[in-house]
């Protein structure tokens, strides 16, 4: 039996990570089963593209991207719920960087327990080793306090691996760069969005 190339591999799991539409379908392989037999449905539109970005400096975070300088609504407050899938050695940095950057971008963050959060930030994250390379696929879903999710943010990176495999061949950068598109992702989103 032929094995598929690693991007054929990933593109896959980016393609059925996408088309999951509830928490449970994430994370769940029988959802991704389903998805491949019923094939894409016409008619609805992908609520945000596949996206590659390369490592950035791990010492700070980059400048805003230019000609995104839209006003994010003064009280959205953004929950970022705790990181599924990921290790611990690989949350960190992620995290990290994903209050940092929310700042830089004028994006106000709320605490788990203070109650004001206007929307809630869920990351579903995947390791995939295959040769000397590890991608990383991530989901984030937006949702508002009442758990309806609203926008929805997914990509992928690729680290060369120098040793081990799995989260522990993916180095802090590769996180970093994970975060910084993901809040420049939300930031247009929060910008362009009505509610």
């Amino acid at each position: 039996m032929r094995r598929l190339p690693a991007s054929a591999l990933s593109l896959l799991a980016v393609a059925a990570l996408t088309a999951c539409t509830s928490t449970q379908d994430v994370l769940e392989p029988s959802a991704i089963s389903a998805q491949q037999q019923q094939g894409a449905t016409a008619g609805q539109p992908s609520p945000t593209g596949t996206t590659t970005p390369q490592p950035s400096s791990p010492t700070a975070p980059s400048p805003a991207p230019a000609g995104t300088t839209a006003a994010i609504p003064t009280n959205a407050r953004i929950q970022i719920a705790p990181i599924v899938g990921a290790s611990v050695e690989a949350a960190t940095p992620l995290t990290e960087r994903l209050a940092s950057r929310a700042r830089q971008r004028g994006i106000r963050l709320a605490g788990g327990s203070d109650g004001s959060a206007t929307h809630i930030l869920k990351g579903y994250f995947s390791a995939l080793t295959e040769g000397k390379e590890t991608t990383v696929v991530y989901v984030w879903d937006v949702y508002d306090p009442a758990g309806t999710r609203l926008h929805r943010i997914n990509g992928q990176q690729k680290v060369q691996v120098t040793g081990g495999d799995g989260w522990s061949s993916v180095p802090a950068t590769a996180m970093q760069a994970i975060a910084d598109t993901t809040v420049d992702q939300l930031a247009t989103w929060l910008a362009g969005s009505t509610g």
